[in-house]
């Protein structure tokens, strides 16, 4: 026999303001038609979460939870040097295919300010913490180039971000946004990445 798990309404409220946040943005969404896409109404959303601000804090803590748990189960903590940067690389463009929603809330939050961008580095905060500490020291160890690793990890993540959830921007530059195309962009950052940081 299957069993189905049922989510409850508050998760149901969250993984569909999470697509709606991260697909038409925060200022598009509006309560009553995330509920008519429910089947709920936007009372019974306002009951969860208290005010649209209210549901955005939550869909922002849930989704840094998520990210912290992707990191630290399906990256290969072992693997040294340039070697572990490539497979941060590697769950990055899988989470993108996989999640897009996941990195898509990643770019609206970053365009709302604070105190959500506050909220969602506070969420991120361990994980950007254990990222800055490995490049400190694979640096100091000769395994990569010296760089400021805040820095370093800004780039990385600004041009992991812009490809893997601006498909517009893909289409201005004449590549179709597809598992493919991502397969070759994924190359093409691990390559860039490679010849900036392999001594």
């Amino acid at each position: 026999m299957v069993v189905v798990e049922r989510r409850s309404t508050r998760e149901r409220v969250l993984e569909g303001a999470l697509s709606a946040f991260a697909e038409r943005g925060f200022a598009a969404t509006s309560l009553d038609e995330l509920g008519s896409q429910l089947g709920l109404t936007k009372q019974a959303i306002l009951y969860h979460f208290g005010s649209k601000d209210g549901l955005l804090s939550a869909v922002i803590e849930v989704t840094a939870v998520e990210l912290v748990e992707v990191f630290e189960t399906e990256v290969d903590q072992q693997l040294t040097g340039f070697e572990r940067i490539e497979s941060v690389v590697r769950v990055t463009f899988r989470l993108a295919a996989r999640r897009p929603e996941v990195l898509g809330l990643l770019r609206q939050v970053s365009r709302l300010g604070d105190p959500h961008t506050t909220a969602l580095a506070a969420g991120l905060r361990s994980l950007m913490d254990r990222a800055n500490n490995f490049l400190e020291h694979e640096m100091a160890a000769g395994r990569l180039r010296r760089h400021e690793p805040r820095f370093l990890l800004l780039s990385a993540y600004s041009a992991v971000i812009g490809v893997a959830t601006e498909p517009e921007v893909m289409r201005a530059m004449g590549v179709e946004p597809n598992l493919r195309s991502l397969a070759e962009a994924r190359s093409e950052l691990t390559s860039f990445l490679r010849d900036a940081l392999v001594p």
